[in-house]
């Protein structure tokens, strides 16, 4: 950070909890780097008060804000305007703060794809994808595939009615499926919490609480497996995956790809992500892609 004072410009993130949050670290390393007086910082707010965190911003003069659970859903009710993403998922997940008002966008998806095109060398365009999940994170990652060019996008959930919900979001490359099709993939993303205690043992995707996301068994070399979860670095479902023959990554590459948008968003500048990269590094990533 270059000389802060009481004339630096303040973006921050809300959630609750929010001290784990890497976003301040993410973008302070960035402003850091682009030479710019700019700071992040977290704000814990409790839910059902994320009315009153927008209000307390722009009194502030806060220039943006990124949004973590559990106020996504409800910050996108409350903002001036959304992006057409914003629109389209009902979700928030990054606020920019203007003398006009509050707009809303969702960096999330895209943020997932940008870290599959850079970490992982896979693009989407014309691949069989596969997504286990049907919460906010899950139908992010589904319209971010779809339009990327995804040829398919399959939804995997315990609810039908929730999973045909969130494939809809893919438009006509979207349908529900079962976790059976996880082979015929290029991609398969777990976008859910099973999978990270390593009490769990495989079953079914949909059988119980207590299992894994889907077989690993139903995975194969060739195929890129991911986790969003990214501590552990290595769940040991993406373990089980690696054990397969698959290749595995975790969702620290769309946390700082979701950031690196944000902070663009906000400044205008080109996000230094290979400087966001390094400031995550002790966090067990992989080394930041060339």
């Amino acid at each position: 950070m270059v000389g802060l004072s009481a004339a630096s410009t303040v973006v921050g993130v809300i959630g609750d909890p929010v001290a784990h949050s890497l976003s301040p670290l993410l973008h302070n390393s960035a402003f850091a780097e682009l030479g710019l007086d700019w700071v992040s910082v977290g704000f814990r707010v409790a839910d059902g008060q994320a009315a009153q965190a927008l209000v307390g911003a722009r009194a502030l003069g806060i220039r943006g804000l990124s949004v973590t659970m559990p106020h996504k859903d409800a910050v996108a009710t409350l903002v001036d305007r959304r992006t057409p993403l914003a629109e389209r998922l009902g979700a928030v997940n990054c606020v920019v703060i203007e003398p006009g008002g509050t707009v809303g966008d969702n960096t999330d998806g895209p943020g997932l794809v940008a870290a599959l095109r850079r970490g992982d060398r896979f693009d989407p365009a014309g691949r069989r994808c596969l997504v286990i999940g049907a919460g906010g994170a899950a139908r992010a990652v589904i319209a971010a595939l779809a339009d990327a060019g995804a040829a398919d996008v399959v939804v995997v959930n315990r609810s039908s009615d929730r999973g045909a919900s969130a494939a809809a979001l893919a438009g006509p490359v979207g349908r529900l499926g079962s976790a059976a099709e996880a082979g015929e993939c290029d991609l398969v993303v777990n976008a859910t919490p099973l999978g990270m205690d390593d009490r769990v043992r495989p079953g079914p995707a949909g059988s119980g609480p207590d299992t894994w996301p889907l077989d690993p068994s139903l995975l194969a070399k060739g195929q890129l497996v991911v986790d969003l979860v990214y501590h552990p670095p290595l769940t040991p479902w993406l373990l089980a995956a690696r054990d397969r023959g698959a290749t595995v990554s975790n969702g620290l590459g769309m946390l700082v790809h979701q950031a690196a948008l944000q902070l663009t968003s906000w400044t205008g500048c080109d996000p230094p992500v290979d400087a966001m990269w390094r400031a995550v590094n002790g966090y067990g990533a992989d080394d930041p892609p060339a």
